[in-house]
C-alpha cells in the first residue's frame, strides 16, 4: 500500500497550495483541501456573499461547512512516513554537482573513489573489483574527481606520472623521451612529496601571520572600545559641565531679577509716598484757591472781612524733593555692567573653548609610529601656540606689559597682591596656558641673564633654591642663557652647548612623545638641545630673568 500511495502522491495534493494536504477538510462538493488554504479561499469571498469551490467552481448560497476528513488525514501521515523512510536511498544517487559513477546505468549512483590507472569513478559496488582483483589492487584510488581527464597528456593520451623540473610541468612517459629528453625529471610522488613539505612551511607563515593580524586586529578593537569609553565619558562631562554652567548661570539671573525687583519696589515706593503727600498739598490749594475766587465776587464788605483773615493764612510752604538727573539713570548701570560681563564671559568662554577644541585635536586616536618632528621654521609654525604669562605667578622683581606676554627685570621691587602662585625667591614666571600635545613658541630676548624653561604646575614657589629655580629639579627643564655659550640644565644637572642662540629661541614641545627642543631661530632652525623623556604633567612656559634681561614671548 505504501509503495502505491507514493506513486500516486500527486493525488493527495492540495489545488491551492500545490504541497500535500495539510490538515485535511472537505466541502459538501467533495474536495478537499488543506485547512488554512480553503479558509483563505473562503475569507475572501465573503463581500461577494457568493462561494464556490476552487477545484469545480460549484456555487454556495452561504458559506460551506468544512469537515475534517479522519481517513485522508491518516493516509497522509503514513505517506509522509514512507517518504521519510524512503529519502536517505535518494542520497545515494549522483545529483548535478557529484561525480557519478561511470558504469552505473540508469540513474548513476554517486561515485565514491576514482582509478588514475583507469580513470574512471566507481560507486562502492562497482569498485569492489579494485579491492579483489590482484592486478587492480595496484592502481592508485583516490577521493571521486571529475578532473581525471587533467591527468592525460593531450598529446600523447597517456597518464602524465612525471613530473620536469626544468620546465615546470607535469608530463608523460612519451614526453620524457622526446620533448624533455635531458630535463631534470623526476615522478609526479616525489614532486608532490617535495612540494607538500613546501606547502606545510608557507601554511605555517600564513597561520603565524594569521595570528599576528589576529593580534592586531584584537588591538585595535581593544583601542577602539578604548577611543569609545573615553568618548563616552568626555560628553558625558562636557553635558554635565555645561549644564551645571548653564544652572549656576540660571541662578545668578534669578538673583539679579530678584535684586533688581526688590529695588525698584523700594524707590517705587518712596516715590510713591511722596508723590501722593504732594498731590494732597496741590488738592488742598487748589480748594483754599476755590474759597478766596468765590469769596473775592461776594458783595457782601462784612462777610469779606470776617472770612478772608482764615482763607488767607497759608501753612509754610516746603519745596518737594530735587531728583538728581543722571546721564545713566537708575537702573541703566546694571545694563552696562552685564554688557561689559558678557564681554568678559565670551572672551573667556573663547579662550577655553580654543582649548578645548586644541585637546580634542590633539588626541591621537589610533596607535601608529611616532611623528617625525618638524625641520622648517614653517613646519614649526603651524604648531605655535599663544603663551601669555600668569602675572599672579610673577616675581616682585619683573614687570609685566603688552598684555603679559613681555617681561622686564626691575631692580625695584613690584606691588603685587599676594598670591600662592607667586615665585617669592626665584625670578621666574610661568605661562597662564598649560602645554599639552604638539606645540610651538618662540621668544626674542635681550640681555643675557636669562632661563628658558618649561615646568610642572607643581613646583615650589618658596623655600630652598633648588626646589624652585628652573632646572634645578625634576620638575623643570631649562635652557640657561646666561654665559658666553648656552647650557642645559634638569635636576640640577648640566649639559654643555657649544653653539651659542640667537636673539630669538624657538621651543617644541611633542608631549605624547615626550620630545622638548631648543632651536635658535633665524634663516633656518638650528638644534640647540633635545630632551626625550616622559612627562607626566602638563607643562607650562617659564621665564627667569636677572638684571637688565627682557623677554617677549613672540
Amino acid at each position: 500500500m505504501a509503495q502505491a500511495i507514493q506513486l500516486d502522491q500527486g493525488r493527495f495534493c492540495c489545488s491551492v497550495c500545490l504541497d500535500l494536504l495539510n490538515d485535511p477538510v472537505t466541502i459538501p462538493c467533495g474536495h478537499s483541501y488543506c485547512m488554512s488554504c480553503i479558509k483563505n479561499h473562503l475569507d475572501q469571498e465573503d463581500h461577494q456573499r457568493m462561494y464556490s469551490c476552487p477545484q469545480c467552481r460549484q456555487i454556495f448560497k452561504s458559506r460551506p461547512a468544512v469537515v475534517k476528513n479522519n481517513i485522508l488525514a491518516f493516509v497522509l501521515e503514513e505517506l509522509k512516513k514512507t517518504t521519510v523512510q524512503a529519502a536517505p536511498a535518494d542520497h545515494c544517487y549522483a545529483g548535478p554537482e557529484d561525480v557519478a559513477c561511470d558504469v552505473c546505468t540508469g540513474r548513476k549512483l554517486k561515485a565514491f573513489k576514482s582509478c588514475l590507472q583507469c580513470l574512471a569513478s566507481y560507486c562502492e559496488k562497482h569498485l569492489q573489483p579494485h579491492y579483489d582483483v590482484a592486478p587492480l589492487r595496484k592502481h592508485k584510488l583516490v577521493e571521486a574527481s571529475a578532473k581525471l581527464q587533467e591527468n592525460i597528456c593531450s598529446r600523447h593520451q597517456e597518464v602524465m606520472k612525471l613530473f620536469c623540473r626544468t620546465d615546470q610541468r607535469c608530463i608523460c612517459y612519451l614526453c620524457s623521451k622526446d620533448d624533455h629528453k635531458g630535463h631534470n625529471k623526476v615522478s609526479a610522488a616525489a614532486e608532490r612529496t617535495e612540494r607538500q613539505r613546501e606547502l606545510w612551511m608557507t601554511r605555517h607563515k600564513i597561520q603565524q601571520r594569521i595570528q599576528d593580524k589576529e593580534k592586531t586586529v584584537d588591538l585595535f578593537h581593544h583601542e577602539e572600545n578604548a577611543v569609545k569609553n573615553s568618548a563616552d565619558n568626555a560628553l558625558k562631562n562636557t553635558e554635565k559641565t555645561f549644564t551645571e554652567l548653564i544652572h549656576i548661570m540660571e541662578r545668578r539671573v534669578s538673583d539679579v531679577r530678584e535684586k533688581i525687583q526688590s529695588r525698584q519696589k523700594t524707590e517705587m515706593g518712596r516715590f510713591k509716598k511722596v508723590r501722593e503727600k504732594l498731590e494732597q498739598e496741590i488738592t488742598e490749594l487748589k480748594r483754599k484757591d476755590a474759597e478766596l475766587e468765590k469769596l473775592s465776587q461776594t458783595e457782601d464788605h462784612t462777610h469779606f472781612l470776617l472770612s478772608y483773615p482764615s482763607l488767607a493764612c497759608l501753612s509754610e510752604s516746603k519745596d518737594p524733593p530735587k531728583l538728581k538727573v543722571r546721564r545713566l539713570r537708575y537702573f541703566e548701570k546694571v545694563t552696562v555692567a552685564l554688557s561689559e560681563a558678557k564681554y568678559k564671559l565670551q572672551e573667556v568662554l573663547g579662550e577655553e573653548y580654543a582649548k578645548i577644541s586644541r585637546t580634542v585635536n590633539e588626541v591621537d586616536v589610533l596607535p601608529s609610529n611616532q611623528q617625525a618632528e618638524p625641520t622648517t621654521r614653517s613646519d614649526f609654525l603651524q604648531y605655535t601656540r599663544q603663551v601669555t604669562l600668569d602675572p599672579n605667578t610673577a616675581n616682585a622683581h619683573l614687570s609685566l606689559s603688552k598684555g603679559n606676554r613681555k617681561v622686564i627685570f626691575m631692580q625695584k621691587e613690584q606691588e603685587y597682591s599676594s598670591h600662592p602662585e607667586r615665585f617669592e625667591g626665584c625670578w621666574q614666571v610661568l605661562s597662564k596656558e598649560s602645554l599639552t600635545g604638539r606645540c610651538y613658541w618662540e621668544v626674542e630676548r635681550s640681555g643675557r641673564g636669562l632661563f628658558i624653561a618649561a615646568a610642572y604646575k607643581d613646583i615650589s614657589r618658596a623655600g630652598h633654591l633648588s626646589d624652585c629655580l628652573f632646572g634645578s629639579n625634576d620638575k623643570s627643564w631649562a635652557l640657561d642663557c646666561c654665559q658666553n655659550s648656552c647650557q642645559f640644565k634638569h635636576n640640577n644637572k648640566k649639559t654643555r652647548i657649544q653653539q651659542e642662540g640667537t636673539s630669538r629661541i624657538g621651543v617644541y614641545l611633542d608631549h605624547s612623545a615626550g620630545i622638548l627642543s631648543f632651536y635658535s631661530v633665524s634663516e633656518t632652525m638650528t638644534l640647540l638641545h633635545r630632551v626625550q623623556t616622559k612627562f607626566t604633567q602638563p607643562l607650562y612656559a617659564g621665564l627667569w630673568l636677572s638684571d637688565e634681561a627682557a623677554v617677549e614671548m613672540c
